[in-house]
């Protein structure tokens, strides 16, 4: 079993450019599966961490429904945001500057074998650090992600998740908003759920801007301690 995990920080990076090469490296560890299956052998399989932000665009995933997205095409170009349906789970998202988007591509077999509880670690990762901030973030029954004030009319989602998984490789993965324009949400119903607010850290700790690198490291210590890994950075 591998626990190391290659961490990249690909900055700011267009969306499809970083889903292929999210493909890439999932079929890299695929192949790597099948061939160890074929021939009897045992290759290490390969573990990654992106880091990525986003230029405006929405994303849809395979279940999700198209309606959500409140812009026509034209739209959508006026305020510079492109649009895709892709393969995760879940409905539909914006990602933009000021949001840590995170995608693990991992071989599950090197840690164990349950996505329930790979999206339960993924959500407990964000609520340990934004409890470093004062911030008591919960889980909201039935709604994959991170919410603030769940069960009264003040809910918000803080936080978006949506995974592909296959031969218990993930990819996809987390969007955290740190310091967000909370305004790009208006322009969908977010992840399908009506009448539930978006938010942002920037937001809740009612400061201009939060550092991102420093979110960044606390994300990485929760993850690692959670899923006993180590990280090596890899460029």
């Amino acid at each position: 079993m591998n626990k190391r995990i290659k961490l990249q920080d690909l900055g700011l990076k267009d969306y499809k450019e970083t889903w292929d090469y999210q493909e890439d490296l999932f079929k890299s560890i695929v192949d790597t599966k099948i061939k160890n299956r074929r021939s009897d052998s045992e290759d290490e399989t390969e573990n990654y961490f992106l880091f990525v932000e986003h230029p405006h665009v929405y994303t849809l995933g395979k279940s999700g429904d198209e309606s959500n997205l409140l812009l026509n095409e034209e739209q959508l170009k006026a305020k510079g945001a492109t649009y895709y349906k892709i393969n995760r789970g879940g409905d539909i998202t914006y990602h933009g500057p000021g949001q840590i988007v995170g995608y693990p591509i991992l071989d599950l077999e090197n840690f164990f074998t349950d996505i329930h509880k790979y999206l339960r670690f993924l959500e407990e990762m964000i609520i340990l650090t934004l409890a470093e901030y004062g911030l008591k973030a919960e889980r909201s029954p039935g709604e994959t992600g991170v919410w603030l004030d769940v069960g009264t009319p003040f809910a918000r989602k803080i936080c978006a998740m949506g995974v592909r998984a296959s031969r218990w490789v993930t990819m996809h993965g987390f969007a955290l908003n740190v310091n967000a324009d909370l305004g790009f949400f208006d322009n969908i119903i977010p992840c399908g759920i009506r009448g539930k607010a978006v938010t942002s850290l920037n937001v809740e700790l009612d400061v201009e801007t939060v550092n991102e690198a420093e979110v960044k490291q606390k994300l990485l210590k929760h993850f690692k301690a959670l899923f006993e890994a180590e990280f090596i950075n890899y460029n």
